[in-house]
């Protein structure tokens, strides 16, 4: 639903209201509770960032998702490994094919 903005023309009062696209402007002030009411021209609806932040990687997909995961797992589960292997060395004791 947009923002409108309104102004009242009695006590100069402003305010915002969300309302629907069809919905018939109102004319009672919250303030004065006058019916002096005027939505104004305004900007119009631009993105509002609030928060602590927006970052690129918020609105990724889910197969996008599922694959950051995967591969976040492969790597955690092949670091442990190399820990393991090069605190145990193994020598590779393999036959000559030529004896």
């Amino acid at each position: 639903m947009p923002t409108y903005e309104y102004r009242c023309s009695a006590c100069e009062h402003r305010w915002e209201e969300f309302q629907s696209i069809k919905a018939d402007p109102s004319k009672k002030c919250p303030s004065c509770k006058k019916q002096k009411a005027q939505r104004i021209i305004s900007a119009g609806g631009g993105i509002i960032f609030r928060g602590s932040g927006f970052y690129q990687t918020d609105y990724r997909s889910e197969s996008y998702k599922k694959g950051a995961e995967a591969a976040k797992k492969s790597s955690e589960s092949s670091s442990s490994g190399s820990t393991a292997s090069s605190d145990t060395k193994k020598t590779d004791t393999k036959p000559s094919s030529g004896e």
